[in-house]
């Protein structure tokens, strides 16, 4: 691929599409949140329930599983069962929003709006990756020749593992937390680091620049959800379940238990620290090919080694007695705030081999 004539038509095509998946994803987000609100509900609705039985001598022998959905965790915010815990004895005596039924509704509503969202963001993403492809088409080479290119791939890369990830009910409460992130970034991309599609420069002409940028892309997609997974988990290591208080047991109450969070930040991460690794390494090999050196510690390769370094760090910790839980999960935290650095003010503000960002 790669040569000097542009397809303006597809061009315009292709900025419409990302203007489109940015709507979607908004869209996408604006329900998922409504999800999150409609579980927080739920669940407080149970615990209500739940104290109010207990002031009237409800005792445990009365109690039996009730189902009300595949796991979608709104009723009793639990992740190992299917069921929400509610007493069989007349509960008509009790206010309407306590009553069983009051509660099964109001779990598969939000049940209902959680798969509203999950086909959203999957509407998205085929928005988004046609985008992508189009852009590529246009310019008759690989998509991802600038800062503004390079968002985009980085972030349908994080969303398509995301969805693959995030399919059980269970977990369809991550999605603000994931989404957030991944809109900030698509809007900042579009409306500050835009570039017109044009051929790649001379410096990037080369059979590496697709092996190197996606390798590292697909790194650091991974790498983002397991750093925010990371975060959530702090979160709700802070909020316990059924324990949460104040605003920030709020925003934790709907969340999966820390023991998920946590198990998934490290399965994921476990994948980011190869692939990112080997991204790294391609890099080093084009970087021979170019300039005669594998390394030169250029401020991206430095800041991509110490990123892959703290993963390599984090899966370490927590294996390790005394580090695993929340110091572990401070590490996955800095690796992924390490990565965004290096994706922006690296790429932005520093001068290197790197400056790319097609900002000029």
């Amino acid at each position: 691929m790669g040569n000097n004539i542009i397809d303006q038509d597809l061009a315009a095509l292709s900025d419409n599409a990302f203007r489109a998946a940015v709507i979607v994803y908004l869209l996408a987000l604006a329900v998922s949140l409504v999800h999150y609100a409609m579980v927080h509900l739920a669940a407080e609705s149970r615990r209500e329930r739940a104290r109010a039985l207990n002031s009237a001598g409800v005792g445990a022998s009365t109690r039996s599983k009730v189902s009300v959905g595949a796991g979608s965790g709104a009723g009793d915010n639990s992740d190992s069962t299917n069921h929400i815990d509610l007493a069989t004895r007349d509960d008509s005596d009790l206010p309407k929003n306590l009553q069983a039924d009051y509660i099964v509704a109001r779990v598969r509503r939000a049940d209902k709006f959680g798969g509203v969202a999950q086909a959203l963001v999957w509407l998205a993403i085929a928005v988004h990756a046609a985008q992508v492809v189009l852009r590529g088409l246009a310019a008759g080479r690989f998509p991802w020749g600038n800062l503004f290119e390079y968002v985009t791939v980085v972030t349908l890369f994080a969303m398509v593992i995301s969805a693959a990830v995030v399919q059980r009910k269970s977990v369809r409460v991550m999605w603000p937390w994931l989404l957030t992130p991944v809109v900030a970034l698509l809007f900042y991309a579009g409306t500050n680091l835009y570039a017109e599609t044009a051929p790649v420069v001379p410096s990037l002409q080369s059979g590496w620049f697709p092996i190197h940028v996606s390798t590292v892309s697909i790194g650091a997609g991974i790498g983002m959800l397991s750093g925010i997974s990371s975060l959530m988990y702090l979160l709700r290591t802070w909020q316990p379940k059924g324990k949460e208080q104040g605003f920030f047991g709020v925003i934790a109450s709907p969340l999966p238990d820390a023991q998920k969070l946590d198990s998934l930040a490290y399965r994921t991460a476990v994948w980011a620290l190869p692939v990112f690794g080997l991204g790294v390494v391609f890099g080093a090999i084009w970087a021979d090919a170019a300039w005669g050196r594998f390394w030169g510690w250029d401020p991206k390769e430095t800041v991509s080694l110490m990123t892959w370094m703290l993963y390599a760090v984090y899966l370490h910790a927590r294996a390790t007695p005394g580090w695993r839980g929340r110091k572990a999960a401070w590490i996955n935290v800095i690796a992924f705030a390490t990565m965004v650095f290096n994706l922006f003010f690296i790429n932005m503000v520093v001068s290197g081999l790197h400056s790319y960002a097609g900002l000029n």
